[in-house]
């Protein structure tokens, strides 16, 4: 009896419980994927006084990105393979680890620079990017195979995750710049150690916060989300179709691999090679690498030291990356409107190379223009990377089996990720002409 349920639960029931607490998770585990990174590139002001002569604004990023890549793409050509519920506590675990660490980096170093100091906080930024190797891909695989919106709530974390951030920031950046007025009369050496002092302060409190997030993210992965009965539908219906991917997790819910019946599993376990997949939907793979070589070219190194200088000040730089934050959160939620969702696989693909006509815009906007047009050119990349990456992400898997979707997802944020470090790397061609 308990095998001929499952076979029927493959028709969709007309009510799921635990939808809407499924929607408030993946957004709270989107916000942890990349809270810990956007507290040390929101800060990264910070560094830069910190360590001035090695460019940390860049380096970091080009630290992150090569083990976040390698990373993925071993685990997405093993996919079929990999226990996703270790994959994605792996990844949780070393987010709340390396914030963790560089929270006692920074009081054990009491804030001091050196190259000694530096190094570690680059091998926390490589720690940063192999964690997110393993939740990006294995969350967005996982929701791959449930509802579109699911995937739409974990990707709005993820901008939601810098648009905190950046709040964070104008909060501390606005209580640091009230107090310094009444500290510049001192000595300069005192004015300097106790700046530093202040940047210290705001460095902890933001690691304190992401420590106790990410922990968070652990205990909502472990015990909360695969409980939720929508979730354990999807799994199981995955698992109907031969996923095994996803035993791991069933298990944490209650319901065991000898519950579906394997002579179901063994008629359905055909499915489409890694490869096929790639070729069905290299077009929406090649959009989600040219979104992201195009916004990490500009978004955050260009926007820290090369838009010029303006009334805005020392407030410049963290108005662009805040503007971009929000409307980048803006953007994933605009495709909940379903008239003016993209779909079109030829539509998009046109949106993504159009992007590309921001970098002369940009160009020139950072010459010849005032703060106003770059704060509105900002805002629009924000806005147009977060919406055309819910587009892809929720109209790619449509049509395919769960273990493929989820094959799938994982092969759209390598692709993803390849944009992302592409991206990092021609941000240094500003550099040209600009001496260094």
């Amino acid at each position: 009896m308990e095998v001929a349920t499952m076979a029927d639960e493959k028709v969709t029931p007309a009510r799921l419980e635990g939808k809407f607490t499924a929607n408030v998770v993946c957004w709270l585990l989107g916000i942890g994927c990349l809270f810990s990174w956007n507290s040390m590139l929101t800060i990264e002001d910070y560094y830069v006084n910190l360590y001035p002569d090695y460019h940390p604004a860049r380096v970091l990023t080009l630290v992150y990105q090569p083990f976040a890549l390698i990373t993925l793409a071993v685990l997405a050509y093993h996919e079929a393979n990999v226990n996703t519920r270790k994959r994605n506590l792996f990844g949780y675990t070393l987010f709340f680890i390396g914030t963790l660490a560089i929270l006692v980096l920074n009081l054990a170093t009491s804030g001091k620079g050196g190259i000694g100091t530096f190094i570690g906080v680059c091998l926390v930024s490589a720690a940063f990017g192999l964690a997110d190797a393993h939740v990006q891909g294995g969350m967005v695989g996982d929701l791959s195979y449930m509802l579109p919106e699911f995937i739409q709530s974990f990707v709005a974390g993820l901008a939601a995750s810098g648009a905190i951030t950046s709040g964070l920031r104008c909060i501390t950046k606005a209580v640091f710049d009230s107090s310094q007025n009444g500290l510049r009369k001192g000595a300069n050496s005192s004015y300097d150690f106790l700046r530093m002092e202040r940047y210290l302060g705001f460095a902890v409190l933001f690691f304190a916060l992401c420590t106790v997030f990410e922990f968070l993210c652990v205990l909502l992965y472990a015990f909360v989300f695969p409980k939720l009965p929508i979730v354990k539908y999807y799994r199981s219906k995955a698992a109907c179709e031969g996923s095994k991917t996803v035993s791991a997790d069933l298990a944490a819910g209650g319901i065991h691999s000898h519950s579906i019946a394997s002579d179901e599993k063994s008629s359905k376990s055909e499915r489409l090679s890694n490869r096929q997949l790639l070729m069905e939907n290299i077009d929406y793979a090649m959009d989600m690498f040219l979104i992201y070589l195009l916004t990490l070219s500009i978004f955050p190194g260009f926007l820290s030291e090369d838009t010029g200088a303006h009334s805005l000040g020392s407030w410049y730089a963290i108005v662009l990356i805040a503007m971009y934050n929000v409307w980048d959160l803006v953007g994933r939620y605009v495709p909940l409107i379903e008239c003016v969702k993209l779909e079109s696989r030829a539509g998009l693909m046109i949106a993504v190379v159009a992007r590309f006509f921001l970098i002369p815009a940009f160009y020139f906007t950072a010459k010849y223009a005032d703060q106003g047009y770059m704060i509105f050119l900002t805002s629009f990349l924000g806005l147009s990377n977060g919406y055309l990456t819910v587009c892809v992400l929720t109209s790619a898997p449509k049509g395919y089996k769960g273990p493929e979707q989820n094959a799938l997802g994982n092969i759209l944020v390598l692709f993803l990720v390849g944009g992302l470090f592409a991206g990092v790397t021609a941000d240094w061609l500003w550099l040209i002409g600009k001496g260094w």
